[in-house]
């Protein structure tokens, strides 16, 4: 019924359950205020923008602060936009705050759009 185990022997390293974010080193980035990037970045997991980026994003999400700028090519499964935004989106949920100034051509699945927000470009919703 019980057994006593050797305090000498070796024991088997203790079993580890997966980690999903692991396997993909998905985690959050944050772009702080102080900091402008030209060129691209690319992120598994969350992006969240407070600086300037002047290139192509792409990310599982995409996250605008209220003074936060994004120039260039966009992709992400979730993008919402606080601060600025002018180029091309390809999104599934795009989500406009009342603070946002966006001038996109967007591809998108679902979109809100908050009272206040300043929109120009073209907004696209792919055929199901």
């Amino acid at each position: 019924m019980f057994s006593k185990t050797d305090p000498v022997a070796p024991s088997a390293p203790p079993s580890r359950a997966p980690n999903p974010t692991a396997s993909t080193n998905a985690g959050k980035s944050v772009l702080a205020s102080d900091l402008r990037i030209t060129g691209d970045i690319s992120s598994t997991g969350s992006v969240e923008v407070f600086g300037e980026v002047d290139g192509t994003l792409s990310a599982r999400s995409l996250m605008i602060g209220n003074e936060g700028s994004v120039k260039g090519s966009v992709s992400a499964e979730t993008i919402e936009v606080k601060g600025a935004l002018d180029g091309r989106v390809s999104t599934q949920s795009f989500t406009l705050r009342a603070t946002a100034k966006v001038e996109a051509d967007t591809t998108y699945t679902a979109l809100v759009i908050e009272s206040g927000a300043q929109i120009e470009g073209r907004f696209t919703r792919p055929k199901s």
